[in-house]
């Protein structure tokens, strides 16, 4: 790690398990998103992952409602936050994935880059609490990267398992991908890669060779312990209200922004500082293009 590399602070804004009854600050509207936007972008976030919602709460992958709320971003921050658009979801067709990207146009979306199985355990339940199939087949990856070719975004590879990580070289064999690539690896989901710096070394090392940009998502109260490995590894990092609820001192987080602002510090005091929004979309190897109208 070189003491001047900018950390890229990126925010999952909601995802689309949790809801208020677990954490008040989850937004639902456009409007609230918005605002969870501003707080993110005032604390040195530049990067925010949408999953979409309708606004009563329900998740959606319907085309008005990530443009509701992808408007409603825009229109409060402008040019100082990175869209990112989750495809990530079970059941749901490709096509209407696509859809609502040619809507939107973000600079980015995210790609899951295999498949496993997905589950929360309750230990003293002794039992799941759900576990499902997550797949995402070579097949899907080929089809959403040529609908992200062609409409100039760029995708995030989020790497759930090892075994993700290895899928990406020959996806670079193939012309498909266009290096620096952006990997965001997940630890910490039941299923796939357990929740350990030494864990989130190997998925680091083991990128195809260059100089490609990666990042740590933290599921569950981990998420602390691995943002600190990964911004020592030289890391970027997520954090937001999709991955985990709560600050270092288990207290509940009201905002994402109280989540960004707790990374900002981490990364300050360690001698990094905060990518601003130019920097990471050359990190991102972010290609410009002009907006949808």
């Amino acid at each position: 790690m070189r003491i001047d590399d900018p950390v890229v602070l990126t925010c999952a804004i909601s995802g689309a398990i949790a809801n208020r009854e677990q954490c008040p600050g989850i937004p639902y509207t456009p409007r609230e998103y918005a605002q969870e936007a501003r707080r993110i972008v005032d604390e040195g976030g530049v990067h925010i992952h949408i999953h979409a919602r309708t606004p009563d709460g329900t998740p959606s992958h319907e085309v008005e409602d990530f443009r509701a709320i992808t408007d409603a971003i825009s229109e409060e921050v402008g040019d100082a936050a990175i869209i990112n658009l989750s495809t990530g979801t079970v059941g749901v067709p490709v096509q209407k994935r696509v859809a609502y990207l040619e809507a939107c146009r973000p600079e980015v979306a995210a790609l899951n880059m295999g498949s496993l199985n997905y589950a929360k355990y309750s230990r003293s339940r002794r039992d799941f609490v759900f576990n499902f199939v997550f797949a995402n087949p070579f097949d899907e990856i080929i089809e959403l990267l040529q609908a992200m070719r062609r409409l100039a975004i760029k995708p995030e590879h989020e790497c759930f398992d090892l075994g993700h990580v290895g899928s990406l070289e020959p996806l670079l064999d193939m012309g498909l991908l266009e290096p620096p690539l952006h990997a965001d690896f997940v630890l910490g989901v039941l299923g796939g890669v357990p929740a350990t710096a030494r864990n989130l070394a190997a998925m680091a090392d083991n990128l195809p060779a260059g100089r490609h940009h990666w990042a740590v998502i933290g599921i569950g109260r981990e998420q602390w312990m691995l943002v600190a490995a990964a911004l020592t590894l030289g890391g970027s990092v997520r954090v937001g209200l999709e991955d985990n609820f709560y600050l270092p001192t288990g207290e509940m987080a009201r905002s994402n922004g109280e989540l960004v602002a707790q990374a900002r510090r981490l990364a300050e005091e360690i001698g990094r500082r905060p990518a601003t929004v130019q920097e990471a979309r050359a990190r991102l190897g972010i290609e410009i293009h002009e907006p949808a109208a």
